[in-house]
C-alpha cells in the first residue's frame, strides 16, 4: 500500500479500507496535496475488489476545518485561469469521492468546517460525536461554498443550503441530524467506534455488487442531470432490478437465502467481509 503525506490509509478489518485525513497540526486543513492524495486512494486502492467499505475520518481534534491558509493565501494572487484550474481540480475530486462505487462511512468529531462539510456530504452514512460543530463559512470570507455546493444541496437540499450557505452559521450534531447531513449523533469517541463497528458489521455482510448497484440508483434518481438522462423511469428501475436478479451475485445471494446458508461473499472471507 502507497504511503501518503497527508493521509493515514490502512486495513484495520478485512474488506475494510480507512482513509484518515493526516494533518492534525492544521486540523486536517485541505491544501493541494490533500486533494490530489484523496484522488489516487479513490481512484486506486478502493477499486481493490477485497475491499468491501471505506472509512473516511481525521486524525487530531478535528475531523476537516476546510481550506488550507498557506493554500488559499497562494489563490489570492492567482489569476482566473489558474483559479479555475485550480477549483475545477477540487470539484472533480468531490465527484469522485461521491461516486465511490463502495459505501463510504464518515466518522466525524471536533468539527466540519467549509470543505469539512464537503466530505461529509459525500459519505453514503455519517457518525458523529454530539459535541461536533458544522459550518458553511466561506461567505464570512468573502468566497462561496461552490465546489461542493452539489453534494451538500443534494444531501440536505436546497432550503436549508440557503440558509446555511448565505448565513455561515455554526451548527450542532443535532441539527446536522435534523437537516440530513448526518445518520447518527453518539455521545463520546468510544461510542462513536462502537458505531463504526456495528455500520461496519452490517455493510459487509451485503453483497458487493448490489452496494454498488443500489449506490448508484439513488445517485442516477436523485442528480437532476443525471435524472434527465432516465427517459423513462419506470423502465429503468426494472431494468435495474432484473440485471441484478440474473446476475451472478443476484442468483447466489437468493440460492442462499433460500438453502440457508451463507453467500458466497462471505463465506469465501470467513465470513467477516
Amino acid at each position: 500500500m502507497a504511503s501518503f503525506k497527508t493521509l493515514l490509509v490502512t486495513r484495520p478489518l478485512p474488506g475494510v479500507l480507512s482513509v484518515s485525513l493526516n494533518r492534525p497540526e492544521v486540523r486536517n486543513a485541505f491544501n493541494e496535496t490533500v486533494i490530489d492524495e484523496l484522488a489516487q486512494v479513490f481512484t486506486i486502492d478502493v477499486k481493490d475488489p477485497s475491499v468491501r467499505a471505506v472509512v473516511l475520518r481525521g486524525e487530531g481534534p478535528v475531523f476537516c476545518a476546510g481550506g488550507d491558509l498557506n493554500w488559499m493565501k497562494q489563490a489570492v494572487d492567482f489569476s482566473f485561469e489558474e483559479n479555475l484550474k485550480d477549483t475545477r481540480t477540487l470539484a472533480k475530486m468531490f465527484a469522485l469521492l461521491n461516486e465511490c462505487p463502495k459505501p463510504v462511512i464518515g466518522v466525524v468529531h471536533g468539527a466540519a468546517i467549509g470543505g469539512g462539510v464537503g466530505l461529509v456530504s459525500i459519505c453514503d452514512i455519517v457518525l458523529a460525536t454530539q459535541d461536533t460543530q458544522f459550518s458553511l463559512s466561506e461567505v464570512r470570507l468573502g468566497i462561496v461554498p461552490a465546489c461542493i455546493g452539489p453534494f451538500v444541496v443534494a444531501k440536505i437540499g436546497a432550503s436549508h443550503a440557503r440558509g446555511l450557505f448565505v448565513s455561515a452559521e455554526r451548527f450542532t450534531a443535532q441539527k446536522a441530524l435534523q437537516i440530513g447531513l448526518i445518520h447518527e449523533v453518539v455521545a463520546d469517541a468510544p461510542a462513536l467506534e462502537e458505531a463504526v463497528k456495528r455500520v461496519l458489521g452490517n455493510v459487509t455482510q451485503c453483497g458487493p455488487n448490489a452496494m454498488a448497484v443500489a449506490k448508484k440508483l439513488v445517485l442516477d434518481l436523485s442528480w437532476p442531470e443525471r435524472r434527465e438522462e432516465i427517459s423513462d423511469c419506470l423502465d429503468y428501475v426494472a431494468k435495474t432490478l432484473a440485471e441484478v436478479r440474473i446476475s451472478s451475485e443476484g442468483q447466489e445471494g437468493v440460492r442462499a437465502f433460500l438453502e440457508k446458508r451463507k453467500p458466497s461473499w462471505l463465506s469465501n472471507q470467513g465470513g467477516n467481509g
